[in-house]
């Protein structure tokens, strides 16, 4: 029986260490490179964030990084197609390889970064958990101190429903869960009016309400319950790719922090300055393209496809979209806000 045991106990071990090893191995970018296609993860609609539009073209701030990866691999942002997730499955879909990134309002934490295996790739949006209410339901309810006793409508699979228990219970106050596995079933449900609060992140209360039957009657209330630092991913073991797609968002941070748009970007490439010389690759001798097993002007392709981070921002879910979501934390450094992006140099 113990030399049985022993057989079993050393299979598993030489097992795990043969699924560590081709991991480790794993070269995503020379896959996705021989498939002409970047396969990402994203949520199964989220107004501003990704959504089909009336034609089935994917939309939004999300979409848009993928588009971006897409663009510093093949030069073309369309070389992209989307796997639509709820909240349970993201993770699967990504731990399987199904999905080559997951750009999905997923927050970054330690048991996602560890347990789970991921590496985030920076906060691509500075977000906090809120709630909302139908004002017409609730009249004279102006803060979430204010909601004890009251059914609340929550994702399932998520921190969100973590931490409304949380919020709760240091409040002392009492409430009723109504937890649903995909957000369409939740959104449904407040809409018809079977919970008296929404909570979840507070950038998916602005997408959901423009999509309830009477928007003008619900009201996001003003506290923030958590911090959600919202980040794209990819798995372990690759570092090649996790490499790919980190610059890539610090590209797109970077380049709005020098100026450099969709609508400038070929101009840009004349310009004397080492820093932008250096982003759009005209710095003599550069090869920090080639480093990455990209062109070297990989930035110009992704600000030719997407625009920098600050446009991706605003056309998706800022002052130029339905949402106008204020920029806040999600400002550059030099304006006040968090966003800062590695030296490309």
């Amino acid at each position: 029986m113990k030399n049985t045991i022993k057989a079993i106990l050393g299979a598993t071990i030489l097992g795990l260490a043969a699924s560590a090893a081709s991991v480790a191995s794993a070269d995503t970018l020379s896959d996705v490179k021989a498939k002409g296609f970047l396969q990402c993860g994203v949520n199964t609609g989220l107004a501003g964030f990704a959504a089909p539009d009336d034609k089935g073209e994917w939309k939004g701030f999300d979409v848009d990084f993928c588009r971006a990866v897409a663009a510093a691999i093949f030069g073309d942002p369309t070389k992209v197609k989307f796997t639509p997730t709820n909240a349970k499955e993201r993770f699967t879909a990504l731990q399987s390889g199904e999905i080559d990134l997951l750009a999905r309002n997923t927050t970054w934490t330690l048991n996602r970064d560890t347990a789970l295996g991921f590496n985030f790739v920076g906060v691509n949006y500075f977000d906090g958990q809120g709630f909302m209410i139908n004002a017409k339901k609730l009249p004279g309810v102006t803060s979430a101190l204010q909601l004890s006793g009251a059914s609340v409508c929550v994702q399932s699979g998520t921190t969100t429903e973590l931490n409304l228990a949380d919020y709760f219970k240091a409040n002392n106050l009492e409430y009723n869960p109504v937890v649903f596995e995909k957000l369409e079933e939740a959104n449904a449900a407040y809409d018809s009016g079977r919970c008296d609060a929404y909570t979840t992140d507070q950038s998916g209360l602005y997408a959901i309400r423009l999509t309830l039957a009477s928007p003008d009657d619900h009201i996001v209330l003003p506290e923030i319950i958590s911090k959600e630092p919202l980040a794209p991913a990819v798995r372990q073991g690759d570092d090649k790719w996790f490499d790919v797609v980190k610059w890539t968002f610090n590209a797109l941070v970077l380049s709005e922090e020098l100026g450099i748009t969709q609508a400038n970007v070929d101009e840009m490439k004349n310009s004397k300055n080492p820093d932008i010389q250096r982003v759009l690759g005209t710095e003599a001798g550069t090869k920090l393209g080639t480093d990455l097993g990209l062109e070297n002007d990989w930035v110009v392709n992704i600000i030719k496809g997407v625009g920098n981070y600050g446009e991706i921002f605003d056309r998706n879910i800022g002052a130029g979209s339905p949402l106008k979501i204020a920029r806040g934390l999600n400002a550059l450094w030099t304006k006040g806000g968090l966003q800062y992006a590695m030296p490309i140099r």
